[in-house]
């Protein structure tokens, strides 16, 4: 693990802030270690401004060696800032790694920066990148690997690119600004913004911000494998599985840090939980990348213990704008008046989360303000489509077999169905419904959790971004959501919040039932292989006993 290095700078006044906020209890401890940590605060620091101590690291000694077998979907790779999946990442971080990663407890810490500062305003940061790290072909990383990194980031004519929203305070006509970034020495570089963007450092933690080398070209990162990280591809087959290994020849890396194991095996058992149980029964799993409904403790009572993340991970059941009848705002909002959210959590995801308002905002983002649950009138539901002249029109609502998301939107279409409406269920097999989910009428996407509400609503809402799948797209919604971006304060920032929040449910946008308790299952010998927030699986500090 890598942590930030000592510093005599101030802290920066907001941290100071949110720490007196924290202390009279106006502020959670994790959300004062987002917001903290940043703008740069480090992780020690920030515990010490609530007086109290940063948690040790554990006391158990890792051993080196074995094999970790992994059930994780292995998809086909591409270009790394068009990644629209965890398992993407999760098969090349052992070689690609991160400028800062997203933790547990709520804070960012450093992996290829060793420390980060934002001006008052947050629109200069100054970035410290990481020194005597090479890439595993000999090169020294420097602080002109990371503006070409930023500069591939905001560039919009790259399709799917995600991050080139995430940078759009740094580009100018789809592109890198001329002298956004300000290269100070190999070891230093300056980002100029155009407007305050307080995301800019927790939009690096997300996994299409992996870091490629400069003459990256191609579109599979596991065909041509350099990086930073301690491991390296032995094989990647779509479907099948992946094996990464440890490098020998990448020494910088090891020296005490991790890297403990010598081999990763991901297998891909498909989308249906009994087959994942019955592969760890016959002992050919050892963790599972995420576990669900009953199957939890199922995998306990074969001596798999599970661990739980409260996060701000959810379903998206959302409408396409661009087709009828979606179109019309009032079949969207009927439709939403038909369910109720909290019978969709216990009937479609065991009652394991949190029932959510259908706006994307959850309640552990520093940001969220807290609103009337939305309206549930089944009645008023069907007046409404029998007024726009929909009273025959059969919907269909369609969802690929994964169990817990198929559930759930059996439930959704179930709701429908009760309030008088006629609607069909589709359920296709992953393989299918990738081809066409982004055609799709009515359907559903599994969203991961980002540290702040912002990052959420300028992905998957902001007019015309790569995963804008609603095709949403609102003036007035742009221009609060500017407004947010500049706000450093989350307090302050959380009454543009309350905004945004209802333009989302009063444009009826999607149906976004519940917030999910996430869950993975590992055998006892395997340690830190708890579950993360964001799914990642982080083997790089996993070990056997």
């Amino acid at each position: 693990m890598f942590y930030q290095r000592p510093s005599t700078r101030a802290v920066h006044p907001a941290a100071r802030m949110y720490a007196s906020e924290c202390r009279n209890g106006q502020l959670g401890r994790r959300e004062f270690l987002t917001r903290a940590t940043a703008l740069g605060v480090m992780v020690p620091v920030a515990y010490g401004l609530l007086g109290l101590t940063a948690p040790a690291a554990r006391a158990d000694t890792p051993v080196r060696g074995g094999t970790l077998r992994i059930r994780m979907d292995i998809r086909a790779q591409r270009d790394p800032r068009s990644w629209d999946w965890t398992q993407l990442a999760d098969v090349c971080r052992g070689w690609l790694e991160y400028l800062v990663q997203f933790e547990r407890d709520g804070s960012i810490t450093p992996v290829l920066l060793e420390d980060w500062e934002a001006s008052d305003d947050a629109t200069v940061w100054t970035l410290h990148v990481r020194r005597g790290v090479t890439w595993n072909n000999g090169d020294a990383f420097i602080a002109e690997h990371v503006k070409a990194n930023i500069e591939r980031w905001a560039d919009a004519s790259f399709e799917g690119n995600s991050m080139a929203g995430r940078m759009s305070a740094l580009a100018e006509d789809g592109k890198l600004r001329e002298g956004a970034v300000e290269i100070l020495d190999d070891h230093r570089l300056r980002l100029h913004l155009s407007r305050p963007d307080i995301a800019i450092i927790a939009n690096m933690t997300d996994y299409p911000a992996a870091i490629v080398h400069p003459d990256f070209t191609g579109d599979d990162p596991v065909a041509t494998p350099i990086g930073t990280g301690p491991y390296r591809p032995v094989s990647h087959e779509t479907g099948i599985g992946a094996v990464i290994e440890r490098n020998p020849d990448h020494e910088w890396w090891n020296e005490g840090n991790g890297a403990w194991l010598d081999r990763i095996e991901f297998i891909d058992l498909g989308t249906d939980p009994s087959a994942w149980l019955a592969a760890a029964e016959s002992d050919e799993i050892e963790v599972t990348y995420q576990t669900t409904g009953d199957f939890i403790e199922q995998f306990e009572a074969i001596g798999m213990p599970s661990s739980e993340v409260v996060t701000a991970g959810t379903i998206a059941v959302r409408f396409n704008q661009g087709q009828a009848p979606y179109d019309r705002v009032e079949v969207r909002r009927a439709l939403q008046m038909a369910v109720d959210n909290a019978v969709v959590l216990e009937l479609g995801y065991n009652d394991r989360g949190a029932a959510a308002e259908n706006h994307h905002v959850a309640p552990i983002h520093p940001e969220y303000a807290e609103m009337d649950p939305p309206e549930f009138d089944p009645d008023g539901a069907a007046r409404m489509i029998a007024d726009a002249g929909l009273a025959d029109h059969e919907f269909e609502l369609i969802s690929i077999d994964d169990d817990w998301q198929a559930a759930t939107c059996d439930n959704v279409a179930a709701q429908i169905r009760a309030a008088g409406l006629t609607i069909h269920r589709t359920i296709l097999p992953g393989s299918t419904y990738w081809n066409g989910w982004l055609s799709y009428p009515f359907s559903a996407t599994e969203w991961n959790m980002r540290p702040l509400g912002v990052q959420v609503l300028n992905l998957a809402y902001r007019s015309g971004v790569a995963w804008n799948e609603t095709g949403y797209a609102n003036p007035d919604f742009d221009a609060a959501l500017d407004r947010a971006n500049g706000i450093p304060d989350a307090n302050a920032r959380r009454e543009v919040m309350r905004e945004l929040q209802a333009i989302l449910r009063e444009d009826g946008v999607l149906i976004q039932p519940y917030w999910r308790s996430l869950y993975r299952n590992a055998r006892p010998n395997i340690h830190n292989a708890e579950m993360h927030p964001t799914y990642e699986v982080r083997y790089q500090y996993y070990w056997k006993s």
